[in-house]
């Protein structure tokens, strides 16, 4: 293992640590240009669809570990109202 594996992740946007595992995943350009277009077909991006590809695979194996956290939901998340609105 080399230092820099084992040196931490460096901060993920909003000073928050990734909760997600990185992979590097080699695919073949044709296979990799198809999931680019099912993901657009269904407004994921391709990382996204994969994941959802990978869970629903796992499920329907009974391979999907009990305390997976859920995919995370689309889109822009939700508002938080500010100080002393209602909300």
């Amino acid at each position: 293992m080399s230092p820099a594996d084992q040196e931490p992740a460096p901060p993920a946007r909003g000073g928050r640590r990734p909760d997600r595992k990185q992979v590097l995943l080699r695919l073949d350009p044709q296979v990799y240009e198809a999931l680019a277009r099912w993901a657009g077909d269904e407004l994921r991006s391709a990382n996204a669809q994969i994941e959802f590809l990978l869970r629903r695979a796992l499920a329907e194996s009974g391979r999907l570990p009990g305390g997976a956290a859920p995919i995370p939901r689309r889109g822009r998340p939700p508002r938080r109202p500010a100080e002393g609105e209602p909300g």
